[in-house]
């Protein structure tokens, strides 16, 4: 049996052929690494992941709230309650469609800038609520934000990180984006929903202020013909110190060898829709292992289930171990590889979501569900099982499983996909197909997070989670056969593999 392509060794399998001259190739790393100026930037681009976090799970407190409501506009029903946590995703979805034009139009930087402006609008909407539809509009808002966001930020850290710490500085958005979420969850605790609001405007107004400062992606500046600005800003972060012209050349020369856009008859190229099918088939397997519609109805999942502690607190823990399991993925990204970090993320999610199912279906029934917003958790056989005491070890079972689950997502799925999607996406469609992969995405999100509720009504909370664990076998196999590994390798490396004309990634 012949050994795979990308992990032989031999000059016939030399995909990723080291880069030369290697003496300046590493004092353009090593300059970088020693350059805080790229960190910064890097850090300015993603506090749009963290208001993108703090936005999507916003519902997971304020559903409960309002479900509680003596105000008659604002008190959810069932219906409601279901699009008040989905309608974000359609606006995400519409995010990610307008980045296949901004992206390429405004620019990396700018397109992230301009998500201020409904970002802003969506949390004042929500703030200075008085009826059902300032609601829905706010939360509408706040998802293209994301959506938008979502599509530019990893495009702009991966074109303005070095090979060396690519990795570690691709897992910063969805880091941030962890972040964000367990900012609210904590916060949630102490403020009441509409300061909840009015809490997320703080970083997109930090982020428009930083990002003024920072430079342009040199691989945009470069595809629109600024050759000076691009020197420029990638001389301003690499560093004084930092030898760039051969990292220039190399970028430079990948630009000249590509059209500025992408055409009808290039798309078909196998060169650009291969990593394109790649990078929408993994955004697509991510919706589907159930990570949106388990964030946005976090707390009513664990009002549904026999728990121990207080949803609240539950959601809380669950919020910091996803956070402490992305910064693990961001320091191992560089060191285990994608595809290990793949395996072990879609291992861990379906272990996670069978023991779900399996409590949820033969284990204790709460003592309360909560019918208001839909997760009965009467069992599908008619055979009634005995109350959980709130005392029963047992029902620590919810909030491990859920934590295995997220720390599962993060490891892997979730931080990886953008970056993959960054990384393997050619120059001349990068802008095009990231917003597609957005869409994508998102319109999966949706199509989740509005049934997940009817779903759960008809046949019960187990089911979902049965469903999202086969979806997590499904990835094993698709990480084996189509994902290349694109550890420690250069933008213009991997793009050259893909333009090797080779149909598979095997001999």
């Amino acid at each position: 049996m012949q050994e795979p392509l990308l992990g032989a060794e031999g000059p016939d399998y030399d995909t990723f052929p080291e880069s030369p001259p290697p003496s300046l190739g590493e004092r353009t790393r090593v300059g970088a690494l020693q350059n805080r100026r790229v960190f910064l930037a890097t850090f300015a681009a993603v506090l749009g992941n963290f208001s993108f976090g703090y936005a999507l799970v916003y519902t997971s407190p304020v559903i409960p709230a309002l479900e509680r409501s003596l105000d008659p506009n604002l008190s959810l029903t069932k219906v409601q309650a279901s699009w008040f946590g989905s309608v974000f995703t359609l606006g995400a979805a519409a995010g990610g469609l307008s980045a296949m034009l901004l992206n390429d139009l405004l620019g990396r930087k700018l397109s992230i800038m301009f998500s201020a402006v409904p970002s802003v609008a969506g949390y004042a909407l929500m703030a200075g609520a008085r009826s059902l539809w300032m609601l829905l509009l706010g939360r509408t808002l706040t998802g293209f934000a994301g959506g938008l966001t979502a599509a530019c930020i990893p495009v702009y850290v991966s074109e303005i990180a070095p090979p060396g710490v690519r990795g570690a500085l691709g897992a910063t958005p969805q880091l941030m984006a962890v972040f964000g979420s367990l900012s609210l969850y904590t916060l949630g605790l102490l403020l009441p929903w509409r300061w909840l609001a009015v809490a997320g405007e703080g970083p997109v107004l930090v982020m428009i202020l930083l990002l003024s400062f920072m430079p342009n992606s040199p691989r945009f500046l470069l595809s629109r013909g600024r050759d000076a600005e691009a020197l420029q800003a990638l001389a301003w972060l690499r560093g004084a110190d930092a030898d760039i012209r051969w990292e220039f050349q190399q970028i430079q020369d990948n630009v000249q060898r590509q059209s500025s856009r992408v055409s009808w008859a290039e798309a078909r190229d196998p060169h650009v829709c291969r990593p394109v099918a790649i990078a929408v088939l993994m955004r697509l397997l991510q919706q589907l292992t159930g990570i949106t519609p388990i964030l946005v109805y976090l707390q009513p999942i664990f009002h549904g289930t026999a728990v121990l502690l207080p949803p609240e607190d539950d959601a809380a823990i669950v919020g910091a171990v996803r956070l402490l399991s992305v910064l693990i993925a961001a320091l191992t990204m560089d060191l285990a590889g994608r595809k290990v970090l793949l395996f072990v993320s879609a291992t861990v999610m379906f272990a996670a979501n069978v023991t779900l199912g399996l409590y949820i279906d033969l284990g204790p029934k709460p003592l309360a569900p909560n019918v208001t917003v839909g997760l009965s958790s009467e069992p599908l056989g008619g055979t009634e099982q005995p109350p959980a005491m709130p005392t029963s070890p047992l029902t620590l079972v919810p909030l491990l499983a859920t934590m295995l689950f997220i720390m599962g997502y993060a490891m892997g799925w979730g931080p990886i996909t953008w970056l993959l999607m960054s990384e393997i996406l050619p120059l001349q469609a990068r802008g095009v197909a990231s917003g597609l992969c957005v869409l994508v995405s998102w319109l999966t999100a949706f199509a989740l997070t509005k049934s997940f509720l009817l779903v759960v009504n008809a046949v019960g909370l187990q089911v979902p989670f049965y469903f999202f664990a086969a979806v997590c076998l499904v990835n094993l196999v698709f990480t084996g056969c189509c994902v290349p590994e694109t550890k420690g390798r250069s933008l213009e490396q991997i793009e050259s593999f893909f333009r090797s004309g080779r149909g598979s990634f095997q001999r």
